[in-house]
């Protein structure tokens, strides 16, 4: 039988002898069937290491499970089957049994087919498995590459019960939930990626390649900004002691069998050598060592992009000289390069491959990284097609909701939710302010904060602004009207919330405000003389005949009594000011007469007797 299997351990990688170590962690994601009653339930099933797993996201569908093809290994136009979705209906997921094909096959022939997902139903009753693209990198396994959509394996016993459904007529409804395949603690997501610097390993090492290259552009962005922490990783094994001086271990490896990796055309008497990769791989590890130490680390990405494209193996060209020509152009210093790199025939450590080779070994939920090339995301690792927008759309998934970068908010990324219906969520139209808020797993209705102005409320029903500039975007959702050249609000501009209706006004101040006539109600002009007219907002008082309102004491007065008081009391105040001025100068005349008076005879004394004073010499 021609299957597929769990993907290769990390072995001891030699022609003569293989012995294989590791840990494989089967990754995740939920099932929920949501009909009919008697299956529904929550259930569990196992990420391809193909398609394009929805990170952060779900789909619904519904499964058809056909009668002839059952195991999908062959093309389903040629039984004249097809699995494209009607419009109005829901998407179709195709139920196959495992055996006899590639499961990468079986996905390929679904998706042909029109379906939008494949479950994979186990033939055996085991623990889940994780499914893996075929080990044979011939010509036929080209169309990998090109497999969409995503696919999951689910136990025999599970399957059993659709297949059971289905063939009774009954309508079974499933939603694929992968939001919670990778964990989205925070704002910041850390990711490793798990390459290799061969170009000659066939379809593998050429998709390796062209993901580098179009992923990098969003690569740099997110690391540059902090949004994530990037390193890169290289896998290498070790030589057994007993075989160190084999030809494989010598042609295969560096630092006395340390550090090891297998020979790119599989054939030790051409080409380069595994040792050549090694070595390649520990100047890459390099570059990203001295580039993050100097604060770019994401030189990384165009050092292994042009190395790529200037210095392939089928040009001879992959070698040291030529990769210091890309180091160079790039502005690093190869000279801390050759110091990270060291002696590679030396009988000792490096301290970066050791520090590489136990990285290799998974902590917690990570497990082993046994398949090259793997994405470890948030410490898990990433099943799927390794393409740009799939590997992002996981990245963007590993943010804590409503904390994601622009860039995972783009065309094709983001959801787009809140275009329809605004997503469920309150609006007010007329100011444009909404509480919907895409994000990169859905739409979120939350209150939002406009031009410093924070809106409070639950989102869905309601949102009203608070705050010292509340008034400032649409009137605090407040009544106000503008009449008669007069405008007249009921948001009151402080840190309250709510709205009342200004002075010479009632209603609820949020739709309606109606002018009180306070003549009618007796609110104003109640003098006996008096006239009430009333005014939007306000009111006016008269009084009848000669007699002026006075609005302070609501009373009228007499204009003529009010002009002879007048004027009476300004001339008392007038002659009143006249006499204490005649009063004041008699007084400052008179004394300043009799100090002058003094100051003088006091003078004149010191020269003469005055006519009073008697003769001192005589008695």
């Amino acid at each position: 039988m021609k299957e597929n299997h769990l993907g290769f351990l990390v072995c001891f990688w030699f022609l003569l002898f293989g012995s294989c170590f590791g840990r494989f962690v089967v990754e995740k994601n939920s099932l929920k069937v949501t009909s009919p009653d008697h299956l529904k339930d929550v259930y569990e099933c196992a990420i391809g290491n193909f398609g394009v797993p929805e990170y952060g996201g779900t789909m619904v569908g519904t499964v058809v499970y056909p009668k002839a093809n059952q195991k999908a290994c062959k093309d389903f136009n040629d039984v004249d089957i097809t699995f494209k979705s009607k419009p109005g209906g829901l998407p179709v997921f195709l139920l196959a049994d495992r055996g006899d094909c590639y499961f990468t096959l079986k996905a390929w022939n679904a998706q042909n087919a029109g379906a939008a997902a494949i479950l994979v139903a186990d033939d055996r009753i085991e623990p889940l498995i994780t499914m893996d693209m075929p080990e044979e990198e011939d010509a036929q396994a080209n169309y990998v590459q090109n497999i969409t959509i995503p696919s999951a394996l689910i136990s025999k016993t599970f399957g059993d019960k659709i297949k059971k459904a289905v063939s009774s007529n009954e309508m079974v409804n499933i939603n694929l939930d992968w939001r919670e395949s990778l964990p989205h603690p925070d704002e910041r997501v850390e990711y490793e990626f798990w390459t290799n610097s061969n170009d000659e390993c066939g379809p593998k090492c050429d998709s390796q390649i062209e993901f580098v290259k179009n992923f990098k552009g969003a690569a740099q962005i997110l690391e540059q900004k902090g949004y994530t922490q990037f390193s890169p990783h290289y896998i290498t094994w070790y030589c057994p002691e007993a075989f160190l001086l084999s030809k494989q271990c010598k042609s295969q490896c560096i630092n006395h069998g340390r550090y090891c990796a297998p020979d790119p055309e599989q054939d030790f008497s051409r080409g380069y050598e595994g040792k050549d990769v090694v070595i390649q791989n520990l100047r890459q590890a390099c570059v990203f060592k001295v580039a993050n130490e100097s604060g770019r680390p994401w030189l990384w990405w165009d050092y292994v992009t042009d190395f790529a494209i200037r210095c392939p193996m089928k040009e001879k060209k992959y070698n040291k000289e030529c990769a210091n020509q890309v180091i160079q152009s790039l502005g690093i210093n190869i000279k801390e390069i050759d110091k990270c790199v060291g002696d590679t025939d030396a009988d000792i450590d490096n301290s970066v491959l050791k520090t590489e080779q136990e990285a290799q070994i998974g902590k917690g939920s990570r497990g082993d990284v046994t398949i090259l090339p793997t994405l470890v995301i948030n410490n898990r690792q990433y099943r799927g097609k390794l393409d740009r927008g799939a590997v992002l759309k996981a990245i963007c998934s590993g943010f804590q909701e409503t904390t994601e970068p622009a860039i995972c908010l783009t065309e094709g990324i983001e959801t787009n939710e809140c275009l329809e219906n605004n997503g469920g969520c309150w609006q007010d139209k007329a100011a444009n302010i909404t509480a919907c808020r895409d994000t990169f797993r859905g739409r979120v209705c939350e209150c939002p904060t406009v031009r410093g102005v924070k809106f409070v409320g639950d989102g869905y029903t309601h949102c009203e602004a608070s705050g010292a500039l509340r008034c400032e975007i649409n009137n605090g959702g407040c009544w106000r009207k503008t009449q008669d050249g007069k405008t007249y609000s009921a948001c009151i501009d402080e840190h309250s919330k709510g709205c009342k209706c200004p002075p010479g006004f009632k209603g609820d101040g949020v739709k309606t405000c109606e002018d009180i006539d306070e003549c009618k109600e007796k609110l104003a002009c109640k003098c006996p003389d008096c006239k009430c007219k009333n005014t939007w907002g306000s009111y006016e008082c008269s009084c009848s005949g000669n007699l002026l309102y006075m609005r302070e004491h609501d009373t009228c007065i007499g204009k003529d009594g009010s002009t002879k008081v007048s004027w009476s009391f300004v001339w008392i105040i007038i002659l009143g000011l006249a006499a204490v001025s005649v009063g004041g100068y008699a007084v400052y005349k008179y004394r300043i007469r009799r100090y002058m008076d003094s100051e003088i005879r006091a003078i004149m004394a010191q020269y003469m007797p005055l006519d009073n004073q008697g003769d001192p010499n005589h008695a």
